[in-house]
Formats: C-alpha cells, structure tokens, sequence
C-alpha cells in the first residue's frame, strides 16, 4: 500500500495522507513517506507544499500509531524516530508547507500540523493534542511549539484535558490562517498558495529559516536539560505508560494510578 501520495504542478507540491482504513495514523511507514516526499519535492525546487487528507476525510489523521509505541525504558518519542524526523523536514524544507484541514486532528497529527508553516482549514475541523490521555511523556520541543503558538495557558489547557478545540477556537487561538467552507477548501488553497509562488523564493526561504532560529532561541541549561529528561523517564518507564497502551488496544478506558 502506499501510505503517501504526492503530485507536482505550477511549482506546488501536494503531500496526500493515504490511509484512510486507518484513519491516516502516523505509522512509521506514513511518516517516512511525508519526509521522503518533502525531501523529493524539495530537490524539483517546489515553491510551497500543501499536506492534506483526501477529500472528504473525517479524520485528517489521528496521530501517532499507538501500536507502534515501544516498550516501557525506551523514550516513545526520541529525537531519531520518524515523528522527530518528520517534523524537522517540515521546518527545514525552504519553502512554506501548508496544512489542509478537512476533519479532525488528533495526537501527534496536531504537531504536525502546527509545526506547517500555515494552516488552513473548515468549519468540522478539530484539534486534539493527546498523550495524556494515553500516558504518554511529549517532548520538549513540542510543548514549546504549542506554547510559543498560543500561550502557555492555552497549552496546558490541550495538553491536560486532552479534549478538541472547535475550528472557530482554533482559528481565534491563531492554529488556523483562514476557515472555509469544505467545498471551497481546495479551490482556496491553492489560490492562496499561488500568491506565495509569485513571490521570491529566496527571500521567502531566508525568512522562513529565520523564523525558525528565533522560535528556537530558548536558553537553557545543561542541568535543565537533563532535569527535563529525568522528568520524562519517569512517565516512559511508568505503570500508566503501560496501561495507556494496554487500554488502547483493548479499546477500554484507561484506569491510570499516577505510578
């Protein structure tokens, strides 16, 4: 099967997430496809590139496939495994990628979507940021593209309850650029992706990249980072780690202990 499908016109790549069945979770698969997809598109000097669901697609996608979530001891989301790599290639590619949302966005999806340099999206469009609910540590890097995004309130606010923000919320919060209706979507996307091509590359590219190092520029200690790792060992080597996934897979609710 082929979990990506990409297409290549006027300057403008389309990155299409491709398994439905599955509501297109990130699989390991999925992940490197998105990647490998960037990095081709990229190579063909695309101008902009737009990630989307197929038509139609209740669900954008529904974030990280949980079966793939290692074993208690091992970090679930270190810096090499293709979610990290995934969203470091949409940050590194020279020219803006957009989000098309159609549907919801769950988990590891809703990085992903953040992590693009604009969102686009309609009025069904949801938005939930989930490892809570699945006792699952997030990285560092993460929570502060959240943070930086929307506030540190709003943050917290998604990251603890776990539960999805409206399409108008999220257009309010500053998730989304613009909200249409789903039969304009494709039709404003690319409309809005053709001004981007009009402009200059090169500047856009440099811009872009300098946005990039001062979102990044967090001073931060050699102890606090390891502080920050030691804090989320303890959830990757927990007895709730174990139960999110075990509760997941026997489609339960989770009965977490805080141990």
């Amino acid at each position: 099967m082929t979990f990506v499908l990409k297409s290549f016109r006027d300057q403008i790549g389309t990155i299409t997430l491709n398994n439905v069945a599955r509501r297109n979770c990130l699989s390991s698969e999925m992940l490197e496809g998105i990647s490998s997809a960037i990095e081709e598109m990229v190579a063909q000097k695309a101008r902009v590139i737009i990630l989307r669901a197929p038509e139609g697609s209740p669900v954008w996608s529904a974030g990280f496939d949980i079966r793939e979530l290692p074993e208690p001891g091992r970090d679930p989301l270190g810096y090499n495994d293709e979610l990290g790599v995934a969203i470091r290639a949409v940050q590194m590619a020279p020219c803006p990628v957009i989000a098309m949302i159609e549907g919801s966005v769950w988990g590891g999806a809703c990085d992903l979507v953040m992590t693009c340099d604009m969102a686009i999206g309609t009025p069904g469009s949801t938005f939930a940021i989930t490892p809570a609910k699945l006792g699952v540590p997030y990285t560092t890097s993460g929570l502060m593209r959240f943070a930086g995004a929307m506030g540190m309130h709003i943050a917290k606010e998604m990251f603890f309850t776990a539960q999805p923000i409206s399409a108008t919320r999220a257009l309010e919060l500053g998730i989304l650029n613009h909200m249409v209706e789903a039969g304009e979507l494709e039709a404003f996307t690319w409309d809005f992706a053709r001004k981007i091509t009009d402009n200059s590359p090169l500047a856009i590219s440099v811009m872009k990249e300098q946005m990039r190092i001062l979102g990044n520029s967090y001073p931060i200690s050699p102890e606090t980072h390891e502080r920050i790792q030691g804090l989320r060992r303890t959830v990757y080597t927990s007895k709730d780690y174990v139960e999110g996934k075990l509760a997941f897979v026997e489609k339960r609710k989770p009965r977490y202990s805080g141990e």
